[in-house]
């Protein structure tokens, strides 16, 4: 006769009502090595995990807080937008819902502030509008804000953040590609400062352009930098590329960074460097 044993217990499966109520975007995952914090935390430290140093993405308003003395950033041409030359289908609805996502007009942020006291003129890519593709609006506040500079005698900060040109408007966002290196030789011809710092992405011709140029390139750690695709470049060079490839890190090995620079040690860097360049004119 066959005996069976006691039925084991289960715990019961709580109902949805049961369940508590975590709020939307309390917590975020590390993309780095996948642990899980506050995101009140990660604000706190700037958007760098704490275990693995992995750098997230900040937005043009979070960048430009953790940089800028409190008070100091006075902003630029902030109601210029794009337009639809072209009439691409869809490509205003495109433009308004990222508006009403980011809080952005568009996917740059430009206008001068203060560095550790120093004043400096400033443009921020935000990637998270229109993937910081460049589109004429775009272009023109960058452009804008190099002619400014040179005005007022600012150096000139860029921050990089792009997926490249605009499709939606054709062959006049690839003129801002132009448009936006053209100002910076007379910039540079009139001894202005540029410092670039690219960070994750920038890619198509924006890292082929203006991203480039600066007197001092810098880069994030991990950022990606590059101007095609990976698996483009093998198919027509019929080779593997690096694992690294198209990082920060490996551009900065071949010669084409300055550095790649710890977003806790930006701050300082700027001041340091505005500084010795301020000292330089005066001496002149």
């Amino acid at each position: 006769m066959l005996k069976f044993g006691k039925k084991k217990k289960y715990a019961s499966i709580p109902n949805e009502q049961s369940k508590l109520d975590v709020p939307e975007g309390l917590m975020m995952k590390c993309n780095g090595c996948h642990k899980i914090y506050y995101r009140k935390e990660m604000k706190k430290n700037t958007y760098v995990c704490p275990n693995c140093g992995f750098h997230h993405q900040l937005n043009a308003h979070e960048r430009i807080e953790s940089l800028f003395d409190e008070g100091t950033f006075q902003e630029w041409d902030e109601q210029l937008t794009s337009s639809n030359p072209l009439e691409f289908p869809g490509y205003e609805e495109k433009v308004e819902k990222d508006r009403k996502k980011t809080g952005l007009n568009e996917g740059v942020v430009t206008g001068k502030g203060k560095i550790d006291g120093k004043e400096t003129a400033f443009s921020v890519m935000d990637s998270s509008f229109r993937m910081g593709s460049m589109g004429s609006a775009m272009g023109e506040k960058i452009a804008r804000a190099i002619v400014n500079a040179q005005n007022e005698s600012l150096p000139f900060i860029i921050f990089t953040a792009s997926g490249g040109a605009r499709m939606q408007e054709g062959v006049l966002s690839l003129m801002q590609m132009t448009k936006t290196s053209v100002a910076i030789k007379r910039f540079s011809d009139a001894g202005g400062l540029m410092i670039s710092i690219m960070t994750h992405p920038t890619t198509g011709g924006v890292s082929a352009s203006f991203a480039s140029l600066g007197d001092y390139n810098f880069a994030e750690p991990g950022a990606l930098i590059g101007f095609a695709g990976r698996r483009i470049i093998e198919q027509t060079i019929r080779e593997k590329l690096p694992e690294d490839f198209q990082t920060a890190e490996f551009l900065l090995k071949h010669g084409q960074l300055d550095q790649v620079v710890h977003r806790h040690d930006l701050k300082q860097l700027l001041g340091t460097l505005l500084e010795m360049h301020q000292k330089g004119g005066d001496q002149e």
